[in-house]
């Protein structure tokens, strides 16, 4: 069902020129351990300017928009939650355009998926990105990546996590930090 449907989402988007990298838990099944996920979560180099050809891929790949006034909720919380009709499956756009965006879109690793070619975050985004959203599931999810990767760029991940800590006020170096150096 994931493969099918990331399959027909992937061709969609480079049909239409949209720049993409799978996030979240699909990401994670490459990178760490493997765990159930019941959504695909992906990041798209574009913004509500391009709300339009959004709504016409979600129609062309079978998923229905889960929000009532798509454009209100895309510009207030810059994301467009879709459903494919298919297999029930959720599947979230996230627009964005900020500097880590752009860079995080030039990083991305293609991972054959079926007979498709799939964008996935590099390993060191999806930290960035787990970390960040910073729930117990995320942080386990980096554990796990941190094990399964050990000669990932952390010299990367420590910028944006900086970054990231300037913009927001919250600690993600010292989550970094915790979770390389767990506490026996």
């Amino acid at each position: 069902m994931f493969i099918q449907l990331l399959e027909r989402i992937a061709r969609n988007l480079e049909q239409r020129q949209i720049p993409y990298m799978v996030i979240g838990g699909q990401a994670v099944l490459i990178y760490g351990e493997p765990r159930l996920t019941r959504d695909i979560d992906i990041t798209l180099g574009v913004g509500p300017d391009r709300l339009n050809d959004l709504l016409e891929l979600a129609n062309s790949a079978t998923c229905r928009v889960l929000v009532e006034k798509p454009r209100e909720f895309v510009l207030r919380t810059m994301v467009l939650p879709l459903q494919d009709s298919e297999s029930g499956i959720r599947i979230d756009f996230i627009l964005s355009h900020s500097l880590y965006e752009r860079q995080a879109l030039e990083r991305v690793r293609n991972v054959r998926v079926g007979n498709t070619m799939v964008r996935f975050a590099a390993v060191e985004d999806v930290i960035v990105h787990k970390i960040v959203a910073g729930r117990p599931r995320d942080l386990e999810d980096v554990r796990s990546i941190l094990l399964r990767n050990p000669t990932l760029d952390r010299t990367y991940v420590r910028h944006w996590l900086a970054e990231f800590e300037q913009t927001v006020g919250k600690s993600y170096l010292r989550v970094f930090q915790d979770l390389e150096h767990p506490s026996h």
